[in-house]
């Protein structure tokens, strides 16, 4: 009888770890999806308010969703437009500098210099390795390029399976809510109901305020970077737009970004004065705009919007650092609601 029951207990305990072993490989393998899953109902819960403020105007639901949606696909169209032109141009011209330095012969007297200034060999020696190396190595390169190739397609159909979860999501939010609101026994649903409503329009308030800092951040450049004639100002404009959206180091890193640019294909005065202009808007940034932005939306503590934006973009990269703080907040909400007070009836 022992023997039975201990066998019983192994088995058992076996099946419980391979069934939570199955559990998490099978979260593994969906990360992908997990991931677009979460993004589209993240931007759907940000899209709501605009919906909701088409809707309370007498618009239906449906048609405030296609308003909603034909106004983001243009401002995307629009970016495209503006990026792509650009990247064709500085694309054609490096095309066109390589084939001048080549039918020109400027390569021979190029390499014919650099002859004279090392010793006899020495440069020959370099380029016969430098070629074996990429002869060795060919395939590597070549099936880099080739994933990077597949990276991009992939990312295009990521893309658009988080557009069609997004339209999903939206069109359907409310049904999803009373769904989810049925599940919790009703003498609690009434609390869990107050408290959903308020983590989600936190997390639309957020995404409304940090679309706002960023489209702000992008029409100042635009209209700055023209005025100091820096080199294509809208692609400039849509990048600082772009890196704004992510909390805390984005607006950094793009005005980092564009400096380098303006180095690179303008003068460095056009970089200085670009510089300082960032230098500035970081400053009014900081302790104008955000806070009466953003404090309307999410009301976090600095540490805790720090180590939020850290902890999440460690943990999921770009999309976790945006989630981060209205997470932080939704978890603030629900122990100030539920935690505290019931600590304070014990």
């Amino acid at each position: 009888m022992k023997i039975q029951n201990a066998f019983r207990l192994g088995l058992v305990g076996t099946l419980g770890v391979g069934v939570g072993i199955l559990i998490l490989t099978s979260i593994v393998n969906l990360t992908t999806v997990i991931t677009y899953i979460g993004a589209a109902l993240f931007i759907a819960l940000g899209l709501e308010p605009l919906i909701q403020f088409f809707a309370k105007r007498g618009v239906p639901r449906w048609a405030s969703i296609v308003i909603v949606f034909v106004v983001i696909l243009g401002i995307a169209v629009g970016v495209v437009w503006a990026v792509v032109p650009a990247i064709v141009s500085q694309s054609t011209q490096l095309v066109q500098a390589v084939t001048e330095f080549v039918n020109q012969g400027t390569y021979q007297d190029w390499y014919q210099w650099l002859q004279h200034q090392f010793q006899p060999g020495v440069v020959d020696n370099a380029v016969a390795q430098m070629w074996a190396q990429l002869q060795k190595h060919i395939g590597t390169i070549t099936g880099g390029v080739l994933q990077a190739g597949l990276g991009i397609i992939s990312g295009a159909f990521g893309v658009l399976i988080v557009l069609i979860l997004t339209i999903y999501f939206a069109s359907s939010l409310t049904n999803i809510k009373r769904g989810a609101y049925a599940l919790v026994p009703a003498s609690k649903r009434e609390r869990f109901e107050d408290i959903a409503e308020q983590v989600m329009d936190s997390v639309g308030k957020y995404v409304i305020g940090q679309v706002s800092l960023a489209l702000v951040n992008g029409i100042l450049s635009s209209i700055f970077l023209s005025i100091i004639h820096a080199p294509y100002p809208l692609l400039l404009a849509v990048i600082a737009f772009l890196f704004s959206l992510v909390p805390l180091v984005g607006t950094l890193s793009g005005s980092i970004l564009i400096c380098l640019l303006c180095l690179l294909l303008g003068s460095p005065l056009t970089t200085l004065v670009a510089a300082i202009y960032y230098l500035v808007y970081m400053q009014v940034e900081a302790y104008i705009l955000s806070p009466r932005i953003m404090n309307r939306a999410v009301a976090v503590p600095g540490a805790l919007v720090v180590i939020a934006a850290l902890a999440g973009g460690t943990l999921f990269g770009v999309l976790g650092a945006l989630i981060a703080i209205p997470f932080a907040a939704s978890v603030l909400l629900i122990v100030r609601q539920v935690v505290i007070p019931h600590q304070n009836e014990l």
